[in-house]
């Protein structure tokens, strides 16, 4: 029997595909959760064999959890499920060690096929996403570029931003002039929402 973790934010899509995989023989669901953290914390208590993660929940999001269960549960396999599928996501989740990355649109008797090849060890990416990672290249943006881009997110000003990252103000603009330079963006706002939507953050 495939054990399973679901977590998405969305109640009413995790409370279905909890009831349509249970109608599975071999898998069954062991354990649900709404947030990145308790994602995490469930699948520490349950050792599934699968983690199904949603994207983009509050609290960490599911590549962060897949990187945190690679050292908690390294026997869970985990597996991206996701509504706002972008190339530069796929590139993380992947190099983190996500098992399969797949959009929801698939149908809940692909997601059990998909669920038992992660399982068995295999890996699946759906091909459009596939097609558009290849298509869309590598982030032009360091590591901490992209950091404090996504503390610009939700138009925090410098001062704020400096002191979640424990730099200067003058660090924190330059960091950011230089990511949005590279994105030829007129600001540090329009820099972070077109890395967001490029799935480089």
């Amino acid at each position: 029997m495939i054990t399973v973790l679901l977590a998405d934010d969305e109640h009413l899509i995790r409370g279905a595909l909890a009831s349509l995989l249970t109608l599975e023989d071999d898998i069954t669901v062991v354990a649900q959760a709404g947030t990145g953290d308790e994602a995490l914390a469930m699948a520490v208590a349950h050792r599934p064999d699968v983690a199904v993660l949603d994207l983009q929940m509050p609290g960490l999001d599911g590549i962060a959890v897949a990187t945190r269960l690679r050292e908690s549960v390294p026997g869970c396999a985990s597996m991206i499920v996701t509504s706002h599928a972008r190339a530069g996501a796929l590139k993380r989740a992947l190099s983190v060690g996500v098992r399969g990355f797949v959009p929801k649109t698939v149908s809940a008797h692909e997601l059990a096929q998909i669920i038992r090849t992660v399982h068995t060890g295999g890996r699946y990416v759906d091909q459009e996403l596939a097609a558009d990672a290849i298509a869309a290249g590598e982030s032009p943006l360091t590591p901490r570029e992209a950091e404090l881009l996504s503390y610009a997110e939700d138009g925090a000003p410098v001062a704020d931003i400096a002191a979640r990252a424990s730099l200067s103000s003058g660090t924190v603009r330059n960091y950011l002039s230089s990511a949005a330079m590279k994105l030829g963006a007129e600001n540090r706002h329009v820099a972070a929402r077109m890395a967001r939507e490029r799935g480089w953050l």
